[in-house]
């Protein structure tokens, strides 16, 4: 039934973009339908494949090929608006654990993308020359998505039952949200697709000549519902720069530089403090770029280690996705990246390619946890953006040998 479901949510969205689109293939931007009055439909569809093998456990290389679409529309009047959009994903190729308990899959690798069938966002709100608030179940991205994400690369997308207001004075921007619940990207069925509690997240910056500067305050106050999660309760205080510095008349050297202070908030049940340091350069000669970073999530003398659960989290540490939690003891990544931007090939279109290294070691202890390359090829046909990504971790002391191969084709109007 549930596939069935699926199905014909599938069907009836593709219906929809075959009907909407007969009046210009892809129609960009929105609609006037009064004075003052637009309507942006929203369609976002991504077929992918991925594979995980990870010879050292007792599983099955799991074999994943999914279809996600997400729907909707959003209504602005006078500067009023409404959004709503739905999400359906279904498993053509199902043999993988999915993490939902009980589905009988379980002898698979894992791959986060369960059948699925819900609201992804309902929201309200007001914008003006001021500023916006938003209120409802909406997306929330901060910055690099360190410490607030969408989780955009899964296929069912993070978003928060929040409300949110954002806005501008002079130079300095101004990002406030008061959260109420985390919808996350397992799915309705499972029963973690959510965590309540109260969640306080505070963005603000400047621009000034040479740099962007934020400075960040996010308050985690989990619920007891579900007392595993009262380990994530957080205080984290810090701030974030980049920007490019001139060497010369021609040359550039881009950097990022982030600090934060972690601690106990709420009802966590453990007692700590903990660092986070990220510092990133970077420069580009004709097509090729070369950068390089180092990345601290600290640890209390391996009590506790800074952990940043509302994050997009596969941005970071490694495509393999090892280190979605930090352990106890922390986790420093040195990393390194070269990439090249080769344009227009025939018919794909903004053909790019890179290619990166990670060293991981724990923050206490001394602990070699291991390493992994990672490498990403990207382009576009027409208007459907393709990529192949590839993932392989060797482990020295920490989690098992994982290799990870994704192929993707994905659209949006």
């Amino acid at each position: 039934m549930k596939k069935l479901a699926l199905l014909c949510a599938v069907s009836t969205v593709c219906a929809a973009t075959s009907a909407h689109a007969q009046s210009g293939p892809f129609v960009d931007g929105p609609i006037t339908i009064a004075e003052d009055t637009t309507l942006d439909v929203i369609v976002d569809g991504m077929l992918r494949y991925e594979t995980v093998s990870q010879p050292d456990l007792p599983v099955r290389d799991a074999d994943a090929l999914t279809f996600r679409i997400r729907s909707g529309a959003e209504l602005v009047s006078h500067g009023f608006f409404v959004l709503g959009e739905t999400e359906a994903t279904l498993a053509i190729i199902d043999d993988y654990n999915d993490t939902i308990p009980g589905n009988g899959i379980e002898p698979y690798s894992v791959v986060p993308d369960p059948e699925n069938v819900e609201l992804n966002r309902l929201q309200v709100g007001y914008k003006s020359t001021a500023g916006t608030l938003t209120v409802g179940r909406q997306r929330i991205i901060h910055d690099d998505h360190r410490f607030v994400g969408n989780v955009g690369w899964r296929q069912n997308e993070q978003t928060f039952d929040a409300v949110r207001a954002q806005g501008n004075i002079g130079p300095v921007a101004l990002d406030a949200s008061y959260a109420i619940s985390q919808r996350t990207i397992f799915g309705i069925d499972s029963p973690n697709s959510h965590f309540d509690g109260d969640m306080i997240l505070l963005n603000g910056g400047i621009d000034v000549k040479i740099a962007q500067v934020k400075a960040f305050a996010y308050l985690l106050d989990y619920d007891d519902e579900k007392p595993a999660r009262l380990a994530y309760s957080s205080q984290s205080y810090g701030f974030r720069a980049m920007g490019a510095v001139p060497i010369g008349e021609t040359f550039k050297l881009d950097y990022i530089a982030s600090y934060a202070r972690q601690s106990d908030y709420g009802d966590n049940p453990t007692s700590y403090s903990a660092d986070y340091i990220n510092g990133e350069a970077g420069f580009a000669i004709g097509p090729v770029a070369l950068r390089g970073g180092y990345e601290l999530l600290g640890s209390d003398d391996g009590v506790a280690a800074f952990q940043t659960p509302l994050a997009t989290l596969h941005k970071f540490n490694g495509f393999a996705d090892l280190f979605l939690s930090t352990p106890a003891n922390g986790l420093q990544d040195y990393y390194g990246t070269a990439g090249i931007k080769l344009g227009d090939v025939a018919v794909m279109k903004g053909l790019a390619a890179n290619v990166t290294y990670h060293q991981f070691d724990s923050d206490v202890g001394g602990i070699d946890y291991g390493s992994e390359w990672d490498a990403v090829v990207s382009f576009k046909v027409g208007k459907i953006g393709v990529l192949a990504k590839y993932a392989n971790y060797q482990a020295a002391n920490f989690g098992t040998d994982t290799e990870k191969f994704w192929l993707q084709a994905g659209f949006s109007f």
